[in-house]
């Protein structure tokens, strides 16, 4: 349809609605683009101190306006949160290195680092590994820590020296040490006052009694089989200063919690969830002191939890720079706008369909009309061309009047228009035979 015979107030209504799509689509474009990405997390420990964590992390990324929220999902330890993510129904989960399958599980941050501790009672003559010849040790957490007991157990030789491991729940440690069910505990905890108080809780208090803390002086030896262990000494005076418990270092080994990733997960959002639990965490230390121990995970290409690539970017400084980012769109903005401006300039003119035409815009109607008259089939048609004719005609003549045309370009209209006006008259002369009639002229005459 020729936008010249749409009312204004229709051209108006339509380039408005064009304008409202375009905007309104960017406007949801904008918004999804910046919406936060809500991440489900596994989380589960025997005393709830990890979920706590978790809630404490997720609360602060939300105050943070952060691009990546925790949506977390309870589970009774670590070991179901390690098979929940294993089958896929969670995005993140927060595990331990030695526990699960972890086949497909990649490293974003180190939560905390875990301590296996041999402990004995105070007075208990049991001072090496080897003094445990057919005593039954209590495992706090038996089903988590199956692969310290197996670890230990194949270096040395436990089951051959009728070593028995019995698992205990936390609430029954104390009792069964009581009653000499166990003679010695194993226990793997962050070194964290928390749970230093825990232990110490366990035992008489006094300066003349102290638990004894069993070494595992071939921690390097089982790190070396398993890289889920590292071999680690706990410093002089951990758990108590005076008189010091341990007297000396204490070779023991070390297995870490991770917030893993699930690999499908993008390198640009997993980036993003690494600086942001880096920032809430350093927010947060004042009141989760445990937080000190968030830290980078290994790196290197032969870690027992591999990096996520996201993860890497962001510890190595590598994440991609604005530019590297919007590069393509900062090089394709300038002819995007010169598009914009093109359809803006159409717009204006469709808007203007109405206005005084130019002398070549009249002309070229004019020359358009002959192509009508050509092929025009009534004397109604006829008529409207030559209303048409006398429109273009009138609104030259007033410009000419304002002295915005020169008079040789009316003439040059006149000139086209008496054409116009010679093919309508032989066009009727052809059309009257066919209709019947008279032509007008005839009729004059």
């Amino acid at each position: 349809m020729n936008p010249m015979r749409l009312p204004t107030w229709l051209r108006i209504a339509l380039v408005a609605g064009v304008f409202l799509l375009v905007a309104g689509a960017g406007f949801l474009g904008y918004r999804w683009y910046t919406k936060p990405t809500t991440l489900t997390v596994a989380v589960g420990s025997l005393d709830g101190e990890a979920s706590r964590l978790v809630t404490a992390i997720a609360r602060k990324l939300t105050q943070l306006n952060a691009p990546v929220r925790f949506n977390m999902v309870e589970t009774g330890s670590v070991l179901d949160a390690a098979t929940a993510f294993a089958s896929g129904k969670v995005d993140l989960a927060v595990v331990r290195g030695d526990v699960g399958d972890l086949s497909q599980a990649q490293a974003v941050v180190v939560v905390a680092h875990a301590v296996a501790l041999l402990i004995a009672p105070p007075g208990s003559p049991i001072s090496d590994i080897a003094g445990l010849k057919r005593v039954t040790v209590g495992v706090v957490g038996g089903d988590i820590n199956r692969q310290v007991v197996k670890e230990l157990s194949d270096e040395y030789d436990l089951a051959r020296a009728n070593v028995v491991f019995k698992n205990l729940a936390p609430a029954e440690v104390r009792k069964a040490l009581e009653t000499k069910e166990v003679r010695a505990i194993l226990i793997v905890m962050p070194l964290a006052e928390k749970y230093l108080t825990l232990i110490r809780n366990l035992f008489p208090q006094n300066a003349k009694t102290s638990p004894v803390l069993i070494p595992i002086e071939q921690a390097g030896a089982i790190a070396a089989r398993d890289r889920a262990y590292e071999s680690y000494d706990v410093p002089k005076g951990t758990l108590r200063g005076a008189p010091p418990v341990p007297a000396e270092d204490l070779t023991t080994l070390r297995t870490s919690f991770y917030l893993v990733a699930q690999k499908k997960l993008s390198n640009d959002l997993v980036t993003d969830l690494t600086q942001s639990v880096m920032n809430a965490r350093r927010d947060l230390l004042t009141e989760q002191p445990i937080l000190a121990q968030v830290t980078a995970p290994d790196t290197d290409a032969d870690a027992h939890l591999p990096v996520h690539p996201g993860a890497a970017a962001f510890y190595n400084g590598t994440q991609e720079s604005f530019l590297d980012k919007w590069g393509n769109i900062i090089f394709l903005a300038p002819m995007i706008a010169g598009g914009l401006v093109s359809v803006l300039a159409a717009a204006w003119q469709f808007l203007r369909a109405d206005g005084p035409q130019t002398r070549e815009q009249a002309l070229d109607a004019l020359y358009a009309l002959g192509r009508r008259i050509r092929v025009s089939g009534s004397e109604a048609e006829l008529d409207e061309i030559e209303l048409e004719i006398d429109r273009i005609l009138q609104t030259q003549r007033l410009k000419a009047a304002a002295g915005e045309d020169e008079t040789r370009d009316v003439t040059a209209l006149n000139v086209a228009a008496h054409r116009l006006e010679n093919l309508i008259h032989d066009r009727r002369l052809v059309l009257a035979p066919q209709q019947g009639g008279k032509t007008r002229e005839q009729v004059r005459g």
